[in-house]
C-alpha cells in the first residue's frame, strides 16, 4: 500500500474546477447555456504596452457585434443568425452553429479603460485595450557614482 501525502489544496482545487466548468455553461442571464449557442475562441496575449484579445467569430456582422468595457470587466456580446432563404433548403447536416454567445474578461488594474480599440477583419474581432503609462516598463540610466 503506498503513502500519499495530504494536499490540503487539492480538495479546493477540484472544487473550483467544477464551479468553473458550472459558470462556463451559463450565460449571462444565469440561464443554461443551450447546445444552439456557441462560445468563440479566444487568445489573449500583453506585451509592455497592451494587452490583446483575438475572437474567432466568423459569419457575424459588425453590427451584430457589441464590445464594452465595465468596472475593470470586458464584455464581447454577438449573434450568428442562421439565414432564412436557406432555411427552405433540405439540409443533410447543420454543423455550424448559430445563436447568441457573451464572453466577459476580467481586466487587470494595469489597463486603461479608456484606450480600447476594436477591429473587426476576416471573421477575427482584435480589440487592444493600452496600459496606463505608469504600468509601463521605464529605462534608468545607471549613472556612475
Amino acid at each position: 500500500m503506498a503513502i500519499t501525502r495530504w494536499d490540503p489544496f487539492r480538495e479546493a482545487l477540484s472544487l473550483q474546477n467544477r464551479v468553473s466548468s458550472l459558470l462556463r455553461d451559463l450565460n449571462g442571464d444565469g440561464e443554461l447555456v443551450s447546445t444552439a449557442g456557441f462560445v468563440p475562441p479566444v487568445d489573449i496575449y500583453e506585451d509592455e504596452k497592451k494587452v490583446v484579445l483575438k475572437l474567432e467569430v466568423p459569419g457575424i456582422e459588425e453590427k451584430d457585434l457589441d464590445v464594452r468595457v465595465e468596472n475593470q470587466s470586458l464584455t464581447v456580446r454577438g449573434e450568428r443568425k442562421f439565414e432564412s432563404e436557406e432555411k427552405e433548403e433540405n439540409f443533410h447536416r447543420i454543423e455550424r452553429r448559430y445563436g447568441s454567445f457573451f464572453r466577459s474578461f476580467s481586466l487587470p488594474t494595469t489597463v486603461d479603460t479608456e484606450n480600447v480599440d476594436a477591429k473587426y477583419n476576416a471573421g477575427v474581432l482584435r480589440i487592444e485595450l493600452q496600459k496606463k503609462a505608469e504600468a509601463q516598463p521605464k529605462q534608468i540610466k545607471v549613472k556612475a557614482a
